[in-house]
């Protein structure tokens, strides 16, 4: 998130401390808040390191003969960012993933000029592929965040990208478009993000075969996510599970070690039924 963006975040928090609300004001949400600052101040500090693109390294076959490292099995795991953010928002996620024992992880960078879900879908979609001939993975999994979760869903849903995806997770992703942040309507990227947009529609459209399983985490203290059920995945022809985090912020959805346990959780896990609601409680 870039500075600018600071006081939209927190514009529900603040209406919620006006004088005749403090009375009836939530210690989570008070928690929640601080908790938001404290991780926009330092994603701040980490936002130079993740302005390049990540560095490509090749895959090395194994020697005949050799021990293979301990690792988990499974596709690569993609990583895709927000909006005006970079690759930096997901190291503590990709670090608990490195440590649970998954080595094939990658993040793509979109242009934060990027005006259009469409054309960041197809960088996507060449990504994917790019991902797949270098480890000789049929499949992948994604995470992504926010926008990047509604980029990843057009990808999969609109072109052909449910051949390649077999779970896709978002973090905070207003799948049915969200109201919040009004004064930022002028971004077409935004509009798109609406209610009711052509890109929503389309995503609401048939679907009807698509492979891919779809997790959403979402959070019930979520400033960006207006209504906040938006960020659940609702479709007939969808392979999905809505899982509900409660305590924390959009922000804090691909930092919290908590919320860590349960992407990793799904990811090695069977695909879940169609439509399971599930909760997390982090704080």
């Amino acid at each position: 998130m870039k500075v600018t963006g600071v006081l939209p975040l927190f514009l529900p928090f603040y209406r919620r401390l006006w004088p005749e609300r403090l009375a009836g004001l939530s210690i989570a949400l008070v928690k929640a808040t601080a908790l938001e600052a404290a991780i926009l101040a330092g994603h701040l500090l980490l936002y130079p390191t993740g302005l390049i693109q990540e560095r490509r390294a090749p895959v090395i076959p194994a020697q005949e003969g050799a021990t293979p490292l301990p690792g988990r099995s499974g596709p690569p795991v993609v990583l895709l960012h927000g909006f005006i953010d970079n690759r930096s928002v997901f190291v503590m996620l990709r670090r608990s993933l490195a440590r649970d024992g998954r080595q094939r992880i990658v993040s793509l960078n979109y242009s934060p000029l990027t005006c259009d879900i469409r054309t960041a879908a197809e960088l996507l979609g060449r990504h994917v592929e790019e991902v797949c001939e270098r480890t000789g993975s049929g499949r992948v999994d994604i995470v992504g965040h926010s926008l990047g979760g509604l980029i990843a869903r057009y990808y999969v849903q609109c072109l052909g990208g449910d051949l390649r995806v077999r779970t896709l997770v978002t973090l905070g992703t207003p799948h049915s478009g969200t109201k919040a942040m009004p004064l930022a309507s002028a971004h077409p990227i935004v509009r798109q993000m609406r209610p009711g947009s052509e890109v929503i529609e389309e995503l609401a459209g048939p679907a009807p075969g698509c492979r891919t399983r779809f997790v959403s985490f979402w959070s019930d203290l979520d400033s960006m996510m207006d209504p906040l059920e938006t960020a659940c995945v609702d479709h007939p022809d969808l392979e999905t599970r809505n899982v509900r985090v409660t305590g924390i912020g959009h922000l804090a959805l691909p930092v919290h070690p908590t919320v860590a346990a349960g992407i990793r959780e799904v990811l090695e896990s069977a695909p879940a039924e169609d439509r399971v609601e599930d909760g997390l409680t982090v704080a």
